[in-house]
């Protein structure tokens, strides 16, 4: 059986959920069968770490938490998520569509180290989850690249017009700045699609965009 798993990822205020909404829509229309996924889960038991970090249990400063063991709270979501959920629908064929998974560790959490240390933290997390642990590795990563002056502005639209509450990286400007800086060496180093979705001193249409990712994807759809 085929299997076909698409991350898509980017920084806060990228783009991500609607991204995903559109490809959704556009398989439904194909009629092909997916599995849409959001990490982190949030609303379930075994995303209580996940939860107690980003509200800031441990503290403010996201690197307070060191990038191994924050790697670890979120790699045991996707785990448990992976066995109590959608693994009978990643076996079945299903293609699956994550907003967010393994990709947020290597940009969020390797923001946390000195560029001499990049190279060891990829290994050892793509060795973690995808061996060790045993998730599912993507096909294709999307990941949906805007300048961190664009995503600080982007944030605060989206807490002005919906009152959501900042987690601890959207917070800190110095993470938004530093998990840039990863993206440009992790998707590079890993053979992602980057998207730069702010061109041209303003952000590109969602049907732009959009069209860059089907194309993008045309060979495993």
């Amino acid at each position: 059986m085929k299997k076909t798993f698409i991350a898509i990822d980017g920084l806060d205020g990228s783009g991500k959920k609607t991204q995903t909404n559109l490809l959704i829509e556009y398989l439904k229309k194909k009629g092909v069968p997916y599995r849409h996924l959001d990490f982190p889960t949030y609303d379930k038991d075994y995303s209580c770490f996940v939860n107690m970090y980003l509200s800031g249990a441990f503290g403010e400063d996201p690197e307070i938490v060191n990038a191994y063991a924050a790697s670890s709270f979120f790699a045991m979501d996707r785990y448990c998520s992976y066995m109590l959920d959608w693994k009978k629908d990643y076996e079945a064929g299903k293609v699956i569509v994550a907003n967010r998974y393994t990709t947020a560790n290597a940009v969020h959490q390797l923001s946390k180290l000195p560029e001499s240390e990049y190279d060891a933290f990829l290994a050892w997390l793509y060795d973690y989850e995808f061996e060790k642990l045993g998730i599912p590795k993507p096909d294709k990563v999307i990941y949906l690249s805007v300048p961190p002056e664009m995503s600080i502005k982007l944030i605060e639209k989206r807490c002005k017009e919906t009152g959501a509450v900042r987690d601890i990286h959207e917070k800190s400007v110095s993470h938004i700045e530093k998990s840039y800086k990863a993206v440009l060496y992790s998707s590079e180093k890993l053979g992602w699609h980057r998207i730069d979705c702010y061109i041209g001193g303003k952000m590109r249409s969602e049907t732009d965009i959009h069209g860059e990712i089907v194309a993008y994807l045309k060979d495993v759809l």
